[in-house]
This record gives C-alpha cells, structure tokens and sequence, in this order.
C-alpha cells in the first residue's frame, strides 16, 4: 500500500494518509508505519472503519497484545464490559446502561499520565479508537518526553538522571481511587513499583522522561518535602505548550501513541452526551536507565 506520512503541527504528532487499517497490511507497511511511529510518538489514521477483531488486528501486527489495567493489576471487573469485547480491549466510556458502567473513567478530566505505568512492566503502545464522541470536550492532548528532558535545566538533569520513582496504582488518571486499595496520603508509602525517571527508549535508544502520574508520585531516596519540590520542578518542564498536540476526535479517528516517549491527557466533557472509544495495547519492556 501507498501511505503519506505528514508530520502535525504540534510537539509531535503525524497523520498516516491513504491508508485502511481494517485490512491486514504487508511487511513493507507494517514497517513504514513502524518507523513513523517512532519518529514521531503519536500517528492519527481519520475516517476507519473498524470492528473489535480488526482493531486487535491491526494492533497485533506491531507486537504482542496487552491486557487493559484491571487485568495487569489482578483486579476484579467493575464495570459491565459486555461478553462479546475481548478481553485485551479496554471500554473508555461515559455511558451506563441499567445503572452499570460500560467502560472506565467516566467523563471527568484525567490529568497527564503514561498509560499503566504503575505495573512493573508498562505498555509499550496505546491505540485508541473513537466509536461515539460529544459534540464538544473529550479532547487528548500528548506531551513529547524526549523535548521534556532535553529542554531540562542541567542541574535539575544531574539531580533526576540516576533516580528512580515510584508509581502508585491507588488512583486512576482521573484522581478516583481503586476500590481494590485504601486511600493513601503519604506517597511515599504507596504501592506501586519503581521506574527511572529518565529511560533509554529500548528502540530508537533516546533519553526521556518517564514520569506515569503526578498524583502520589515519589522520587526514591528523597525527603517527601525534597521530591515534591524536584518534582514540581521535572512537570514545569515538561508541560510546556510547544511539547503538545491536542486532538479533537472524530468518529472514525484511531490514534496510537508511543508510551515509552509520551505522555497524555484527556479534558472533561459533559456527562449528559455519549463517549465511546475502544483501546488497545501492546506489550512493553521493563524501562531501563
């Protein structure tokens, strides 16, 4: 297949053109979108037609599925996820039906973050795909980790490079705390696993910053007080206007982003309208400094 690859005007970002994922594709775009992708960490593909298997398989042409948050971290389903979604598709929705959740996170804010960063070995891709969207809001913006810790000041670099930090998995994106884990005040004393700060992308071999969340977020070694000032210092930075590219969804759109090297968020929207999108993931590695 003849695809274009045009780079967004934005922090990163580039839309494929000319493409129909539904379909499976040969090696040669496979590999064309392979390399797009970690050029520039986040690909829009508008105007798809896609079911749950065409999603997975699209997906699993760039590695290994992953399971959705809930499974990675053994808990028990909270929402009414129907029986005919797979098991590897994540429901990212608003909507109730009979008084029950169909999907996860409902139609609050949910703040910067790195998908599943708060397991041990996190994703290496996200893909989302809009099925039903509100007629305003809902909006994701990403961040480009590799300008955040390129752009960093060198002393705040020397005081973060050889430090690890620690990922609560108490609370979602959106602040809600996990029914399966009691409320947590103190992060340095959350559950959670430990990451370096600044990893090696273990395919293009560039430095970032991985940081998953702000909330109960704690740097390894420091004094609370300590690491909520570097902290505060690191996401400054990194939240910088020209390191984002904020989407607006249509029905049809599918964007799959680069976790190791981005990060994302997604603004509030109102309650009363349906949003409907279905996620994908594939399996990553362990970060490494």
């Amino acid at each position: 297949m003849s695809i274009e690859v045009v780079p967004l005007d934005a922090g990163l970002g580039a839309e494929v053109c000319g493409l129909d994922i539904s379909k499976p594709l040969d090696r040669p775009t496979v590999a064309a979108v392979r390399t797009a992708w970690l050029e520039h960490c986040v690909l829009l593909f508008r105007q798809q037609s896609l079911n749950d298997d065409q999603l997975l398989s699209f997906t699993s042409q760039f590695g290994a599925l992953e399971f959705p948050p809930t499974k990675l971290l053994g808990l028990k389903n909270k929402i009414n996820q129907k029986d005919e979604v797979p098991p590897e598709i994540n429901v990212i929705s608003n909507v109730t039906e009979n008084g029950v959740a169909i999907g996860q996170l409902g139609a609050d804010e949910c703040a910067w973050h790195t998908d599943s960063a708060f397991v041990e070995i996190p994703p290496a891709a996200s893909l989302l795909y809009a099925l039903e969207i509100p007629s305003h809001g809902g909006n994701t913006s990403f961040l480009n980790m590799y300008k955040a810790w390129e752009t960093l000041d060198p002393e705040v670099q020397k005081a973060v490079e050889d430090r690890a930090v620690k990922h609560d998995f108490t609370y979602t994106s959106a602040g809600h705390r996990r029914k399966d884990y009691p409320e947590v005040s103190d992060p340095s004393k959350a559950p959670g696993p430990t990451h370096p700060i600044v990893r090696t992308h273990p395919e293009t071999k560039r430095k970032c910053l991985y940081l998953g969340r702000r909330l109960n977020s704690y740097i390894m070694g420091l004094s609370l007080n300590e690491s909520e000032e570097l902290l505060d210092k690191i996401w400054l930075n990194a939240v910088r206007p020209e390191f984002m590219y904020e989407h607006v969804w249509a029905v049809g759109d599918l964007v799959m982003w680069d976790n190791r090297c981005a990060m994302h968020r997604r603004e509030a929207f109102d309650n009363t309208q349906r949003r409907v999108m279905h996620r994908s993931q594939l399996q990553g590695d362990r970060p490494y400094q």
